[in-house]
């Protein structure tokens, strides 16, 4: 009895003559992301964003971070408030692209791609471009992985075929990359997880999301109204997408694919300049009210595959009459890095092909008028646009308030002549790129591809 109760004894004060202490608890590790500097608090609202999109890998000689730091006062004098840098992930080994591989093909969403630098230099990139009252947005890659990527070690995270093997998106031929499965919860988290991480820790405004509508749009809507419960964050969210429902999960705005391929169509193929403000008025009836539309002549798509402005629109000159339809109609207009300066020659993004920014001085001097004088008034974010029909002359009014501006652009390469409403008639006009003092008559003259902007 007495051996049985010292059992029962040590068991329950453990009454051993080996007195230990015991073991210390090691508290959990708090390894979620931290607020990284102060959240920028000038984050341009989605009416007025004047987008840049850059190429970390054609932007500077040296093809880096600091590359982009060193140009940060032309971006300034540019004129644009908002740059969208593409992606800045590790890249997969899988190259059939060639090259250094597709910036689209991540293969870690947690990690700097050692080509551009650290997240030290990223950080001190976005903080320099705040100190500019320049926000930052980063391309996301939500549809698909590079095969190497960290995640493959999850299958299930995976879209897989009958005989169970991963597979590359369907209807691409997008050979480098794996789809994901957005039917699998914990692969939803870690993606939500992911985009919170550079929102914290490098402190960037938002994201320009990659191939929107190829992934579900509940997902986006769960992710979005995760990131917008981040504390006092404003952030920036556009989708690379077309549809409706892009508004419905929380996007500020989507792609102008119709405005683009019809203004080439104008440029090209001679199709009436009326069909401009047709297309316009389309896509502004498709979506939201609040809504707001990506407007280019190109981005790194385009310039990679389909032809630079100056290739597209018919030289310099067409560019830039291409470029005055589209930042000056209603939408948010964007510019991607390289256009400013005339680059002629397609610009890809597998390789290392530094831009010559000593090229056209005059054109980029015309482009930091025009983004000036859109960024001198808010007749051309938020007013009221009226156009006038015409085959080979743009023509339209914007009006805020006692804000008035009247745009002509001839889109054909040989002089034009436009007959003007009869309420345009004999009127004056200040020339908004040199403010020297207009007078109309019945009608003007616009040499090819020339244009006016005019203010009351």
């Amino acid at each position: 009895m007495m051996k049985k109760l010292c059992v029962i004894a040590l068991m329950m004060f453990s009454c051993s003559t080996d007195k230990t202490d015991p073991a210390p608890v090691t508290p959990p590790v708090d390894d979620a992301p931290k607020q990284y500097g102060v959240p920028f608090a000038n984050v341009p609202n989605t009416q007025n964003i004047v987008m840049y999109e850059v190429n970390p890998r054609a932007y500077s000689t040296a093809g880096n971070f600091q590359g982009i730091i060193d140009r940060l006062d032309n971006i300034k004098a540019l004129g644009v408030n908002t740059i969208w840098l593409m992606p800045i992930y590790p890249v997969g080994q899988v190259r059939s692209a060639g090259g250094l591989g597709s910036l689209y093909a991540v293969q870690n969403y947690l990690e700097v791609n050692t080509e551009f630098g650290n997240l030290d230099k990223l950080r001190e990139l976005v903080q320099k471009a705040h100190d500019r009252n320049i926000a930052v947005i980063l391309d996301w890659v939500a549809n698909h992985t590079a095969w190497d990527n960290v995640w493959m070690k999850n299958k299930a995270w995976y879209t897989q075929d009958a005989s169970g093997n991963i597979i590359i998106p369907p209807g691409t031929n997008w050979q480098d990359v794996a789809e994901l499965n957005y039917d699998n919860r914990d692969m939803r988290k870690a993606m939500i997880a992911a985009m919170k991480y550079w929102v914290l820790e490098a402190n960037v405004d938002g994201f320009r999301c990659d191939a929107v509508d190829f992934v579900p749009t509940d997902f986006w809507k769960q992710a979005l109204d995760e990131l917008k419960a981040i504390p006092g964050r404003n952030l920036i969210l556009l989708a690379e997408g077309g549809k409706a429902d892009n508004f419905t999960a929380g996007f500020q705005m989507n792609y102008a694919w119709d405005f683009y391929n019809n203004l080439k169509q104008v440029y090209e193929e001679n199709k009436s300049a009326s069909s401009i403000f047709a297309t316009h008025l389309a896509e502004y009836n498709s979506i939201p009210a609040g809504g707001r539309k990506l407007r280019y002549t190109t981005n790194h798509d385009q310039s990679a595959y389909d032809g630079t402005p100056v290739e597209l629109f018919g030289g310099t000159d067409g560019a830039l009459s291409a470029s005055v339809v589209t930042i000056f109609t209603s939408a948010v207009p964007m510019l991607y890095g390289s256009q400013e300066v005339g680059q002629a020659e397609k610009l890809p993004f597998f390789t290392r092909d530094p831009i010559n920014w000593t090229m056209n001085p005059d054109m980029l001097a015309t482009y930091e008028k025009l983004l000036g004088i859109y960024n001198n008034t808010t007749a051309f974010a938020s007013g009221s646009l009226q156009y006038y029909n015409d085959d080979n002359i743009a023509a339209f009014r914007r009006t805020k308030g006692n804000e008035e501006y009247f745009v002509l652009a001839n889109v054909r390469a040989e002089s034009k002549e436009y007959i003007l409403d009869a309420s345009l008639q004999n009127s004056s006009w200040t020339n908004a790129l040199d403010n020297s003092s207009v007078s109309l008559s019945d009608k003007v003259t616009l040499d090819g591809y020339g244009y006016l902007i005019l203010k009351k």
